[in-house]
């Protein structure tokens, strides 16, 4: 019964000290190639940006790319895409 105690509280010391790297920030490039004037890319960051989680948006228009920074714990590549999508704009994950 006190190696199970001590294993319990082992484990519970490892997750508490583990958990923040679990929720992680992550960086993408998404490629968006439907943007072919000046004032998309203001469209495409607006919609990025009330994705739940993301941190930070970055739209260049020469480019044709978004680079997004989010709580990986919160949300997803394919919620971005979903964002940009249901804003007129297809997006894809940049290799």
């Amino acid at each position: 019964m006190k190696k199970q105690k001590k294993l319990t509280a082992l484990i519970a010391l490892t997750l508490a000290v583990c958990a923040p790297a679990w929720a992680a920030p992550k960086t993408v490039t998404l490629s968006v190639p439907g943007m072919t004037c000046a004032a998309c890319p203001i469209t495409v960051k607006a919609a990025l940006s009330k994705v739940d989680g993301v941190s930070e948006v970055d739209v260049a228009f020469e480019k044709r790319e978004a680079v997004v920074t989010f709580d990986d714990a919160k949300t997803s590549v394919q919620k971005l895409t979903k964002a940009t999508e249901d804003a007129g704009y297809p997006s894809s994950l940049r290799p």
